[in-house]
């Protein structure tokens, strides 16, 4: 008998230590688009916004209060959750195809998630779990970097639009190239729900990964006629009407008029919108309840960027959260993060570990009992001593990298998070800004010139992080002033 190699045995124990595929849970992800931090009733009692199955959620899992994405728009924190690495490792900093130019122009743009990395779907297909997508991809341009050659074999409505733009928009006829026309009145986050509840029915004797990415409540804005006018009713009852909704607030583009931002939620449609994605999560967890599946399901939700509070409307307020999408500011960067697992989470229980959207990937596979990636999701830490209660997270910071001028007016720039703190660096001149978040949580009180060594500190890891994930800054326009460099 031919005896076994050292790598041979390593690899039988390591099979024999992955829990049959009839053991592990089942996941569902629910991913918002543009859904700010004080939208969701579970963290901001005064919203005005009926969000009653995001709540139970909440109320059934662990609540983070410091949950994070890697970026202020919708693309890279997308390419974050299915890698778990930083998106700046391969310059997918910006929406996919975002190129506006300011004062300078912007880093290089890699507009695709490139198509050797090993998504959480296929890591998870790999072994054994039947992968559903539903939604909003918006991580390449054309079909082989689109869900059903990443990773899923299910895909329902995932291409390279980062919005519904089609003839009905938010209802059908639905224009998408994976998603076929619903009957008249069909509304799009209704059908999506729909969708991932047959496929949960389907496949409910074998483990699964459903991810439902919704449209909402991306714009335009457009909401169901009986929400709307629900909304309408309430700000009327509310004396909302005749409230000034909007403060000014800075202003990067090189105009007179300064950035307004709304501090009130007083907007109507928009809050119909985000009822409806409420009440097609509530379809969803209610259907793993009556298949079952509830008790071996993980639940996690949470958004790809902060509300949208400056421009196209500017719908919703994150107030007290500094600005929103598109910003470094909390506003942009700071999002609803859930994550319920049964038997594992305490119901109703709150962390306020700084965690983010890189996170997710080790956390799924070590729920799952499955070998751990780290040449892949290199920059995320699995969240389960957190969510058991055994133990804490082994890392010093979270980083942000967004080298653009964003379309909701935001400056080009970087951030890094170290325990209550959060340094800002601009990348047009190379000024800092130093917060305290837990005293200031609104970013109002500059305490750069108070705190030079702490500056100092901070501003050397996040160079040095630079350096690791070999980050791109400002060009300089042809015959201009050359941006600042770290």
């Amino acid at each position: 008998m031919r005896s076994m190699t050292t790598g041979t045995l390593l690899l039988a124990i390591l099979c024999l230590s992955v829990p049959a595929a009839a053991e592990r849970p089942n996941f569902l992800f629910l991913l918002v688009d543009d859904l700010g931090y004080m939208d969701v009733g579970a963290y901001n009692p005064d919203c005005l916004y009926d969000t009653p199955h995001i709540d139970r959620l909440a109320a059934d899992g662990m609540l983070f209060t410091d949950g994070y994405v890697v970026s202020p728009v919708c693309s890279p924190t997308r390419y974050s959750i299915m890698t778990g690495r930083y998106p700046s490792r391969v310059d997918a900093t910006n929406w996919f195809t975002g190129t506006r130019a300011g004062r300078f122009r912007p880093a290089p743009l890699h507009n695709r998630m490139p198509l050797d990395e090993v998504t959480v779907a296929q890591a998870l297909r790999e072994h054994g779990y039947t992968t559903f997508f539903a939604g909003k991809w918006h991580l390449g341009p054309t079909e082989e970097y689109w869900p059903e050659n990443r990773g899923f074999d299910f895909n329902l409505g995932g291409h390279s639009a980062g919005g519904p733009y089609g003839p009905g928009r938010y209802f059908t006829p639905y224009g998408n190239p994976r998603l076929e026309d619903g009957p008249e009145g069909e509304h799009l986050p209704d059908r999506l729900a729909t969708e991932t509840v047959e496929f949960m029915r389907a496949h409910r004797d074998r483990p699964f990964f459903a991810y439902l990415s919704f449209y909402s409540v991306h714009t335009p804005l457009m909401g169901r006629p009986d929400l709307v006018e629900k909304y309408e009713e309430r700000v009327r009852q509310l004396g909302l009407e005749d409230v000034d909704a909007f403060d000014d607030e800075e202003q990067v583009w090189p105009v007179k008029q300064p950035r307004r931002v709304r501090v009130v939620q007083s907007h109507a449609v928009y809050a119909a919108m985000v009822e409806a994605m409420d009440l097609a999560v509530g379809k969803v967890l209610q259907a793993l309840k009556e298949l079952g599946l509830e008790d071996n399901t993980v639940v996690f939700f949470t958004s790809d960027n902060g509300g949208l509070s400056t421009s196209e409307g500017s719908p919703t307020s994150n107030m007290p959260l500094r600005c929103g999408k598109g910003w470094l500011y909390e506003g942009g960067i700071r999002e609803p993060y859930l994550i319920k697992w049964p038997g594992g989470t305490q119901p109703g229980s709150t962390s306020a570990v700084p965690v983010t959207s890189t996170d997710y990937y080790p956390t799924i596979l070590e729920i799952a009992g499955l070998p751990p990636l780290p040449e892949q999701h290199l920059d995320g830490v699995s969240l389960v001593p957190i969510l058991k209660g055994s133990g804490e997270l082994q890392r010093d910071a979270i980083f942000w990298h967004y080298p653009h001028y964003s379309n909701q007016g935001g400056f080009p720039g970087g951030a890094i998070r170290m325990g209550d703190w959060k340094l800002i660096e601009r990348y047009e001149d190379g000024r800092v800004h130093l917060y305290n978040l837990a005293e200031d949580i609104g970013e109002r009180h500059d305490l750069a010139e108070q705190e030079p060594e702490r500056v100092r500190a901070m501003r050397q890891r996040l160079h040095e992080w630079y350096t690791e994930v070999d980050a791109k800054f400002l060009e300089p326009h042809p015959d201009g002033p050359q941006p600042w460099r770290p």
